[in-house]
């Protein structure tokens, strides 16, 4: 187990074909389930690991349609698990320990309230896109009881825009021979693309501080 998920970390897609062949879209819809539905587990790569997986659907390894498909149902269905553990465990999951260790930092948590009161119900859209704050949303959407069929509209609305958009350009982008022979570079890229309104918000919030 620790061995897939070092390969699954570094996207190491050749291993992945290797040693599972067609069941790696089991292997794909359960990073994602497990990066959208539980909040101990915000780390895995799921923006470059959507595009990688685009790249390889263009090379002719990995079906465009299943992909699409299977994905978004991973995305959804991990929310809404996320979404009901934080509705019915709420802030109480806090209190979990691993090795003397909380299992979860609330401070993600804080920082997700905080992207919630900035844009309000769209947060769950945009959330989609911001690593860490994407695990947390739908925690904190079923932490603060928000109306299911409200919150539920926006996911869907959410997950499709973002499986959509960042697979797809993966398999745009697959013709272009600089980005297949760097992929490492590219997956470099968007982690730090998606990570930038985090990094621009602790700054901000470190500036305001010492005025």
């Amino acid at each position: 187990m620790l061995e897939l998920f070092k390969h699954i970390l570094h996207l190491d897609f050749d291993w992945l074909f290797a040693n599972f062949g067609t069941t790696i879209y089991v292997v794909l819809f359960l990073v994602i389930f497990i990066e959208t539905g539980l909040v101990a587990m915000p780390f895995l790569p799921g923006d470059s690991l959507l595009f990688t997986a685009g790249l390889f659907a263009r090379s002719g390894h990995l079906n465009m349609s299943y992909l699409l498909i299977l994905l978004f149902i991973a995305a959804v269905l991990g929310d809404n698990s996320n979404y009901w553990i934080g509705r019915r465990i709420g802030i109480k999951i806090f209190d979990l320990k691993l090795r003397g260790k909380s299992l979860v930092k609330k401070e993600y948590l804080d920082k997700t309230h905080v992207f919630f009161e900035k844009h309000g119900v769209k947060a769950i859209i945009m959330a989609r896109f911001v690593p860490i704050v994407r695990t947390f949303a739908p925690f904190a959407a079923g932490i603060g009881e928000m109306n299911y069929k409200k919150y539920l509209m926006f996911d869907l609305l959410g997950g499709a825009l973002w499986i959509g958009s960042l697979t797809t350009a993966g398999y745009l982008l697959g013709e272009v021979e600089f980005i297949r022979k760097h992929i490492d570079l590219v997956c470099l890229a968007i982690i730090f693309i998606s990570v930038l309104p985090i990094i621009l918000n602790v700054f901000k919030a470190r500036m305001n501080k010492t005025k």
